[in-house]
Order: C-alpha cells, then sequence, then structure tokens
C-alpha cells in the first residue's frame, strides 16, 4: 500500500490545496505539536485519496457516504475502534476547518457518528517493580568508564528519574530547556498538548538525578549547537524522543519481573501510584496535563482493578 507522501503527490489539485491550508492552520493556528499534526494528515489524506478513488476533486464533493465508506473500508481492513475514532476526529477536524474557510457550504462531518474509543487499562509497574528499575539503572559501572558513557548514563537516569516523578509525556521531556527547571522549588515548566504550559513538580530523587546530571553529565556532551535543551543526546544535540523511548524500554526490560513498557507505562505508573497514595482525581488531572477529567478517570479503573486482584488472592472467600 502507498505510503501517505505518495498519496498525497497524486491528490487532485483542489484537494491538495484545500489540505495545505488545513495543515497550517493546524500549526500555526491550533499550535498543535508535529507529531499530533503528522497523524491529523496522515488520517485525511487516506481520506482525500478515497474521494478522488470515487471521482472527487474538490472539497464541494466530500459527503457523507464518502465519510461513511471510508471508515468502512478502515474497519475492513482491520482498523480497532479507537483507531476509527480517531479517524473520524480528524475527518471532523477537516471538514470544520472546510465550512469556517468557506470552501464548503456545509459541514458533513457534523453528522458522522464514530464508536468510542474503549479505554483500557494501560500496562503499569507495581511500586516496587518502578523502584527496582530506577535502582538498577542508577548503579555505577565501574571502573574504565568512558567520560561519554558516564555521561549518556547519568542522562538515561535523569530521564528514568523525571518521567515516573512528574509523570510527563515523553514529548514534554525532550522539549525541556535548563531554564524550566526550578532546581530550587523543583518544578518543571512543562508545555503540552496545544502548547498549553503548566508547572510539575518533581522530588528528592529526580532533583539528586538532576544535580548529577548538569554537573558531571551534561556538560561532557554540551557542543556550541547544543542551545539550551536540558537532555542531550550523544553528539550534543537535543534528545530524540525515540531514544528516549529506547532508554525507558532498556531500563525496564533489564530489572526482572517487570512488564515491557516504554515512557507512556511510566506515566501511566505515576498517575497510578500517586492516585493510591490518596491523591485527588483533579489533582492528577492537572499533573498529566489532561483537558478532560474523563481522561484522567481511566486509572480509577486502574487502581480498582489492582483492588480486585488484591481481594482474590487475599481474602478467604474471594
Amino acid at each position: 500500500m502507498a505510503g501517505t507522501a505518495e498519496l498525497r503527490a497524486g491528490l487532485p489539485p483542489a484537494l491538495a490545496e484545500s489540505l495545505d491550508g488545513w495543515e497550517e492552520h493546524l500549526r500555526l493556528q491550533r499550535d498543535l505539536s508535529a507529531h499530533t499534526v503528522r497523524g491529523y494528515v496522515s488520517d485525511v489524506v487516506s481520506l482525500l485519496d478515497h474521494l478522488a478513488r470515487r471521482q472527487g476533486a474538490t472539497p464541494a464533493d466530500l459527503d457523507l457516504a464518502t465519510l461513511r465508506s471510508w471508515l468502512a473500508a478502515g474497519r475492513t481492513r482491520g482498523d480497532s475502534r479507537s483507531t476509527t475514532a480517531r479517524r473520524s476526529a480528524s475527518a471532523r477536524s477537516f471538514t470544520a476547518y472546510l465550512r469556517r474557510s468557506g470552501q464548503v457550504a456545509e459541514d458533513v462531518g457534523l453528522r458522522l457518528a464514530s464508536p468510542k474509543a474503549h479505554r483500557t487499562l494501560p500496562g503499569v509497574l507495581g511500586t516496587e517493580q518502578a523502584r527496582a528499575v530506577l535502582e538498577q539503572a542508577a548503579q555505577p559501572v565501574g571502573e574504565g568508564e568512558e567520560p561519554a558513557e558516564t555521561a549518556l548514563r547519568l542522562r538515561n537516569v535523569l530521564v528514568l528519574e523525571l518521567l515516573y516523578a512528574s509523570g510527563i509525556r515523553v514529548g514534554e521531556l525532550v522539549g525541556l530547556d535548563v531554564d524550566d527547571v526550578d532546581r530550587g522549588r523543583r518544578l518543571l515548566r512543562v508545555f503540552g498538548k496545544g502548547r498549553k504550559e503548566r508547572s510539575v513538580p518533581f522530588g528528592a530523587p529526580a532533583a539528586q538525578a538532576l544535580e548529577t546530571w548538569l554537573t558531571g553529565g551534561r556538560p561532557t556532551l554540551a557542543t556550541p549547537d547544543s542551545g539550551p535543551a536540558l537532555l542531550l543526546g550523544a553528539r550534543g544535540g537535543r534528545l530524540d524522543a525515540r531514544e528516549a523511548r529506547r532508554v525507558v524500554h532498556t531500563a525496564v526490560q533489564a530489572a526482572p519481573g517487570t512488564p515491557d513498557i516504554g515512557p507512556h507505562g511510566l506515566r501511566h505508573s505515576a498517575a497510578t501510584h500517586v492516585l493510591e497514595g490518596g491523591a485527588d482525581l483533579r489533582s492528577v488531572q492537572e499533573l498529566l496535563g489532561h483537558a478532560s477529567l474523563a481522561t484522567t478517570q481511566v486509572y480509577t479503573h486502574v487502581t480498582v482493578e489492582r483492588l480486585r486482584t488484591v481481594h482474590a488472592q487475599a481474602h478467604p472467600r474471594a
């Protein structure tokens, strides 16, 4: 199957022009992250390719029947409910833009129904598992380690500590600058989805890892091109999110008995452990930067499920 770039290059001129305008709108007006924009655009390229195959050549040719047949084709290929829900949201964003920009007379996406995504229980570490991952990652290698290797190890410890301590997203983590850290009050200034700013606290172990990195790690990797980035890659540039994910997977796999999770799993773990420690749902919502409390409520399902598991294992009449 052709990729997004190939499909986009083959779109009729009028559809390609509308797509370009919408993408610019997402970047400049809605200020969405590059990752989110890529996802939206990929979905709508697929939709417009579907429209073109049905002999549609202009935005006015996009109707409800086309939207429905596009989603149905995805379900036939095996799209999950969550994928269908996401693709529907992308399409509705595009049709709303077409109407607001005067390219069509009606927003056909308003009549598009889509299944709600299942809220599955996210994979999380237990508190002891999280402690084991962090402690093992912090173990010194011993003599003979090169300065650059030491610097990368210290950086990896900080990646793990900050993700677990704060519950921030991996994109928010790699976007941190040195000045975004209030070391005295132990706060991170984070720019989340839609460039919304929030302050997130972190604890003493993460603060210690931060100081060690800033004094004994970052100076080793820093170059004139490093800029203000807090976390650096091996060549001195800003740490890439893919490398941060690799760091987390490697560290988790090195700890015996832990499920294979990435940065999002550490975020889930942090939220779950904070709730289990007695925090209220609103506080966790603010910590995670969720726009809706409903998004945060999945973590109550996690803690209830854990309670049921413990009850089944421990109660004599379970």
